[in-house]
């Protein structure tokens, strides 16, 4: 590993995204076990979090033109999966914008589990390069990860947020169900 922790990214702002980003990955691994109203609820937290951090991180330019990815498709089918087994009749579909300059075919209605899968995605090919320790591969993973956040992921997790919301906080107990 490379010695020179005065680079940007060793950042405090970057040191605390890298946290939540490992935190929300290590838990979208794990939570098996949780009741639905649990995982949701600690879904909302880390998720909230994580769009803070995501906000502080600063800017930076790429290296390279790409980085290299580790999550399989069939990691992203066996994370959406275990969210939608865990959500059930509770993994809404969602009205998503798919850029940030409205047209009106650019909305697409994606299923929550498919964006947890989505946001784990991203941030576990983050993780993974940025373990590797060489600077220029974490400065590049920092910088293609906060741009998939801007681009496509971001909006995501706000609509996700806001169905979570609704889901912990409507009428019904969701517990009841399972």
């Amino acid at each position: 590993m490379e010695e020179n922790f005065d680079h940007i990214v060793y950042s405090k702002d970057v040191l605390e995204f890298v946290t939540v980003a490992a935190e929300y990955c290590g838990y979208i691994e794990t939570f098996e076990e949780d009741k639905t109203s649990d995982f949701l609820s600690r879904s909302q937290k880390i998720l909230s979090l994580l769009y803070l951090k995501t906000m502080l991180l600063p800017e930076i330019e790429a290296i390279e033109e790409e980085t290299e990815k580790f999550v399989t498709e069939f990691d992203w089918i066996r994370i959406s999966e275990k969210v939608a087994s865990r959500l059930g009749e509770h993994d809404l579909f969602v009205e998503v914008p798919e850029s940030a300059v409205l047209q009106p075919d650019d909305i697409s209605s994606v299923s929550l589990s498919e964006i947890f899968a989505d946001i784990y995605q991203d941030l576990k090919d983050f993780i993974s390069l940025y373990q590797m320790g060489n600077h220029d591969t974490m400065n590049d993973a920092l910088f293609f990860c906060k741009l998939n956040f801007e681009q496509y992921w971001g909006q995501r997790l706000l609509v996700t947020m806001t169905a979570i919301h609704n889901l912990l906080h409507g009428a019904e107990d969701i517990d009841n169900e399972e």
